[in-house]
């Protein structure tokens, strides 16, 4: 079989897909400006061409490379702000002025950088990998020896002659040459460019399909001129000079890289555009470098810290500056004891100002601290094991295919928490690229049981159960019979119903309508049977998914489809007389094939009785008006039956028929063939009108619904999504009517919202482009979608005070002039407005200039969810970017930031892991500044205290380590572990997430809080303990608390401080994180204790310090505990008010969650509550 339909000439059936090409008007621009590619076919060598010096076919889609990687990485870290001021820091700290030694500083910077840089390179390196296994896939190229031989992708050149296999993608633009059916057509699937599943239909040009195998290419040589690259995915305009001859070229000629043959055994095609110089890459932009929105504000706390820094430096040095200049006072000694008379320019009391501007230098260094130097290393740990868990999640593995959630990059977790506006391709993200048959009307009757998921939907809603509402099919309700349920599946096919299922149609009242219904089904397509030799079982490949569906609904129904020819199609069909299988063949004598502008496809055939008919199907906004007087009997009921299926989210297509005379046919073909052998600029509006006078005066015998099969759980996660007050816009290169159905089927549409539809479809339009007058239609153009976004911002101010609902609908080439600069504002200022947004059409660049557009104007976290390749750009463009790992291919997956394999489990990755993240991450860095304040402005505290001499409070070994040992692991432990709520109540609680999307966690007034919280408690540890020390006897000997012990006594209350105000913040606990915040009070006690052990040359003022000094006097215990309790008393006290009069949303879930407890306690032990009235 697969021999046989190698032989159908398709371009003799088609009559509008292989219609021949015409010179147009923009044919005259080659060799002009955009127009000048020249390509020397089966030459790559050719002289002229290498002096072209084209691209080659080699793609990178990572951020960096071997040579830039070192300069790029760096630049991205020293973006941050606080790693430039530890740079200048540490070359400074080489010089006099460092109040510390210049490795104290350097190490840890190098640290950082080095660590944040490894992180950086590893996740490209991963983009490289899939990089290189993309470049290193084979194909056949024509060589010098006339043969084809296996090459790379990335070794093709401009002008190279290959050899493309079934279900194979192609590796560059290609024209096409010659395919294995005789007149040269083949079909391409290109999901993975604009998203649309059907195959498209190709075909060469005549003079160059004659060439059939590989022998015929050895003198083959010819030259193509034609359009530079660009990013039209659906214009191609070039010349092809062959034998002398011109030949025009469109875009029916052109085969795209990303797209895959099918259908098709073999095509050959001669490349034209390679490597970035091919259409998908020209719509895809380079990896952008993205930084979270907290991270972006982390810089400006920075800067505030900066500013804290810098004032509190310039005032030390102000008063260090009036303390040394009045050392020395009328010849007199003030401070004696520091020798003002004899010492450095540091410290001058002549050059006072000299001496204070050195002294602000060392306090910038000395309060340093201020500027936590581990946050974005610390950052960068936490953010590696939040990835981890993501990609560990079950509840995110999908075991059909074997794909876990992927967290491809750890810089946009948190962003994963914030996201306001979700943009989504249709198909393969929504869809499972796959349509069911589920209901039909036939007579007036309407027949099929399956619930779709949108009646599952409106049934949730109206809480009726699922079998009232999928009751559209004259209140029949689905069947609960489990030897039905447990039928084999049949892909395409969800179809059930008794009556006329297994052959008892025949029963039914309307038995010859049902009969040529499914006949119209069985042969109205271009669908070609494949019958496996060993198990003789027929498989359908079909130019869409549904036509196969409709194929396979007729095979069920005993209307079996198994043979096709040039001219004849055979069917096995149930006889209704004798109720047996008979052989019915019918002549095919034309196919006027359905396409965007036509809405229908009809087939005009001849059977066995010689009855010639006139099948059709099509959309019912074209069919209805095509019906006779006599041919409307059903029309009211399936109208009304139409309006079910569409509330239901079901794809229509009415289907009728018409008997046709000898005569009219005669003299129709005459007027039809004249039309196609038409040479005029003309020729496709005179072959459109001949078929146009055919298709009239039918007979409707029903309808049919198919059911774009949704992935599993998509309405409810798109419901759950918008509960969180997350909005979403779906973006696809898919018709209207297509798209508008997906919406209805996964809640983005309801039946209660008004639409506003902005389209450039209209009569008025059409003809006023077939005028040709460019700069008149672009005026036309842009004025008509210009009154139609007022007219619909007037639709919406005029409902505010209603509670309706709004969708707007809009094509791409309605977007193209609603994204121009002058309307872009206006566009999404109604966008906003509406509840869904679906721009349909839409080319991949235009899906990345709505994600910018949004991106940008609103200056909410946008994210973007897509699985071809023509969702890349899209997925670069926004602020994140997630892939689906689905069926059309990786590079959606290899461009985004986050993988998931179904649309569903987007849901967990923001509502569970994107909270969490969020709260984390906000939470630790408020921490962190807390911590970072409450130690560094100990230091001015004590500056002050000591004269602003420039000397620290500690030892400078305790200093380094605060950020590291002491404090580091628990405020880590927060960022990976800590949960407010639990994963069930994220999910249950969606508006829990609003805490992310408004950025309650993470305002300025939250992390102003915080600091003040760090201000104060740096007040009350220093004024704590030098008040409660000074003047009192601190050892056995007598001695007082000097300057050693001081420090001890301060850093011990301040660990204790920072390390208790984590456990208080903490909202779950596990082992790990008590753990690491008693642990690293432990390791200061274990530190004091070694370290005063060495020698006091090294150890300094720590010599002994804890062992023979601090432990021993009862008045560091309780001056620590004093200290710390009171420095903790504020927060617990605001807190606590915090919680019982202005609660936090999750504060109210705890609550809940925690009287839902004592509920279930109380129920489980009623004699507890018994007990409490009998002790009262």
């Amino acid at each position: 079989m697969v021999d046989g339909k190698m032989k159908i000439c398709f371009s003799k059936i088609y009559s509008f897909s292989c219609m021949r090409c015409s010179f147009k008007e923009e044919h005259s621009q080659i060799g002009k400006r955009g127009f000048s590619r020249i390509v020397y076919c089966n030459d790559p060598d050719n002289p002229e061409q290498v002096q072209l010096n084209y691209r080659g076919n080699y793609v990178s889609t990572t951020k960096y490379t071997a040579i830039n990687f070192i300069p790029k990485s760096l630049f991205e870290q020293f973006r941050r702000v606080a790693n430039i001021y530890f740079l200048v820091v540490a070359c400074v700290s080489f010089s006099p002025l460092a109040p510390y030694t210049a490795s104290s500083i350097l190490a840890p910077l190098l640290v950082v950088i080095g660590a944040t840089m490894a992180k950086e390179g590893i996740e490209d390196w991963r983009r490289k990998r899939q990089d290189i296994e993309a470049n290193n896939r084979k194909v056949k190229v024509y060589t010098d020896n006339n043969t084809f031989q296996e090459t790379r992708w990335r070794s093709l050149r401009v002008g190279d002659l290959i050899k493309v296999f079934k279900d194979e993608y192609f590796p560059t633009d290609l024209l096409l040459l010659s395919s294995s059916y005789e007149d040269g057509i083949c079909y391409v699937e290109t999901s993975n460019l604009d998203g649309e599943t059907n195959l498209k239909v190709k075909h060469a040009l005549n003079f160059t399909s004659s060439l059939k195998d590989d022998s015929s290419f050895q003198n083959f040589k010819a030259v193509v001129k034609c359009e530079d690259p660009n990013e039209d995915l659906y214009t191609f305009i070039g010349t092809l000079y062959y034998d002398k001859q011109q030949n025009p070229l469109s875009v029916q000629q052109i085969l795209l890289r990303g797209s895959k043959l099918r259908n098709t055994d073999y095509v050959y095609g001669v490349v034209i555009f390679t490597g970035h110089d091919t259409k998908v890459m020209q719509n895809s932009t380079d990896p952008p470098s993205k930084r979270s929105g907290i991270e972006k504000r982390m810089d400006r706390i920075i800067y505030v810290l900066f500013g804290t820094l810098i004032a509190i430096a310039f005032i030390g040095s102000i008063f260090f500056g009036i303390e040394t200049k009045n050392d020395i006072s009328g010849g007199k000694l003030r401070r004696w004891y520091l020798r003002p008379d004899k010492t450095s320019v540091f410290y001058d009391p002549k050059r006072a100002s000299l001496a204070a501007f050195f002294h602000f230098l060392t306090a910038l260094m000395l309060y340093g601290y201020l500027i936590p130097i581990s946050l974005y290393v610390s950052i960068e740990i936490v953010k590696v094991l939040q990835s981890i868990f993501i990609n560990q999640d079950m509840e995110m593995y999908y075991e059909e295919t074997d794909k876990p959630a992927r967290a491809r990059t750890s810089n946009l977790n948190e962003e994963l928490g914030q996201v306001d506006t979700i943009l989504s391709d249709k198909t393969g993200t929504l869809t499972c690229n796959s349509m069911e048959f589920v209901k039909c009307s036939i007579a007036g009757v309407a027949y099929g049981r399956a619930v779709t998921e949108v009646e599952r939907a409106l049934a949730k809603q109206k809480r009726d159960g699922a079998q009232e509402v999928g009751s559209t099919s004259n209140d029949v309700e689905e069947s609960s019979d489990p030897t039905v349920n447990l039928e084999k599946s049949i892909k395409g096919f969800n179809f059930k119903d008794e009556r006329i299922m297994n052959g008892q149609w025949v029963y039914e009242p309307h038995r010859d309508m049902i009969q040529k219904f499914f006949r119209v089904l069985a042969i109205c397509h271009t669908v070609i049977p494949d019958v496996d030799k060993k198990t003789g079982e027929i498989s359908y490949e079909a130019e869409s998914p549904d036509e196969a569906a409709f194929v396979i609904a007729a095979r069920e129904l005993g209307f079996q489809f198994f043979e096709r020819t040039q001219d004849r199609i055979t069917l096995h069909e149930l006889d209704h007389q004798s109720g047996k299988i008979v052989d019915r063949s019918y002549q095919l004598l034309h196919v006027l094939e359905f396409s965007s502008s036509r809405k229908r496809m009809s087939v005009i055939i001849k059977n066995a009785e010689n009855q010639l008919l006139l099948l059709c199907k099509g959309a019912d906004s074209v069919m209805f008006e095509r019906l006779s007087k006599d041919g409307r009997v059903f029309e009211g009921i399936t109208r009304e039956h139409l309006k079910q299926y569409a509330e239901a989210g079901l794809r229509t297509l009415v289907v009728a028929y018409r008997e046709l005379d000898e005569e009219e046919f005669q003299s129709w073909e005459q007027e039809f063939l004249n039309a196609q052998a038409s040479v005029t600029a003309d020729r496709d509006a005179l072959v459109d009108a001949a078929a146009q006078k055919i298709e009239r005066d039918l007979i409707l015998l029903g309808v049919t619904a198919v059911e774009d099969k949704l992935q599993k759980g998509v309405p409810e996660c798109i419901d759950k999504l918008a509960k969180a007050g997350i909005k979403i816009w779906v973006l696809t290169g898919d018709k209207m009517e297509t798209a508008i159905n997906i919406g209805y089927a996964c809640s983005l549409l309801r039946p209660d919202m008004r639409q506003i539809i902005i389209s450039l479809d209209s009569q008025d339009i059409l003809d006023l482009e077939n005028q040709g007058n460019k700069e008149n239609i672009a005026k036309a153009l842009h004025d008509s979608i210009t009154k139609q976004i007022r007219a619909g911002m007037s639709q919406v101010n005029s409902s505010r005070e209603t509670t309706a609902t709004f969708g707007l609908i809009i094509d791409g080439k309605s977007l193209s002039f609603a994204l121009d600069k002058k309307l872009e504002k206006s566009f999404l200022e109604l966008a906003i407005n509406c509840a869904s947004v679906i721009c349909c059409r839409s080319t991949p660049k235009q899906k990345a200039l709505v994600t910018r557009l949004v991106k940008v104007e609103t200056h909410h976290t946008t994210l973007a969810i897509g699985d071809g390749a023509n969702d890349v750009s899209m997925l670069q463009e926004a602020d994140v970017g997630v892939g689906i790992s689905g069926v059309e291919g990786m590079q959606a997956v290899m461009s985004s930031d986050y993988a998931i394999a179904q649309f569903r489990f987007l849901e967990r990755l923001l509502l569970v892991h994107g909270h969490w993240c969020y709260r984390r991450i906000s939470m630790m860095l408020c921490y962190f500044f807390y911590k970072n304040l409450t130690f560094g402005l100990t230091l001015f505290w004590f500056e002050g205290f000591a004269s602003f001499s420039g000397r620290p409070a500690y030892n400078d070994w305790y200093m380094s380590l605060y950020n590291v040992f002491f404090t580091s692991l628990p405020v880590i432990a927060l960022g990976v572990f800590d949960q407010d709520v639990s994963a069930r109540l994220c999910l249950e609680f969606p508006k829990l997430y609003e805490e992310g999307t408004k950025n309650i966690l993470f305002s300025w007034p939250r992390i102003l809080g915080w600091m003040l919280n760090g201000v104060i408690c740096s007040m009350i540890i220093f004024f704590g303990t030098t008040n409660s020390l000074m003047h009192h006897v601190f050892r056995k000997d007598g001695q007082p608390v000097d300057y050693g012990v001081l420090g001890v006594i301060m850093y011990t209350c301040v660990v204790w401080t920072v390390n208790c105000q984590m456990a208080i913040s903490i909202n779950y606990f596990t082992w790990i994180q008590h753990f690491f915040i008693w642990g690293s009070i432990a390791i200061w006690y274990v530190f004091l204790v070694v370290y005063g052990s060495i020698s006091p040359i090294i150890s300094t003022t720590a010599y002994k310090v804890l062992v023979e000094a601090c432990a021993p006097s009862p008045f560091y215990w309780l001056v620590t505990l004093l200290v710390v309790v009171a420095t903790l008393l504020p927060y617990v006290a605001y807190r606590a008010f915090q919680t019982e009069f202005h609660p936090m949303y999750h504060d109210q879930i705890q609550r809940k969650r925690f009287e839902s407890i004592n509920s279930e306690t109380l129920l489980r032990n009623p004699s507890v509550e018994a007990n409490k009235r009998l002790d009262l």
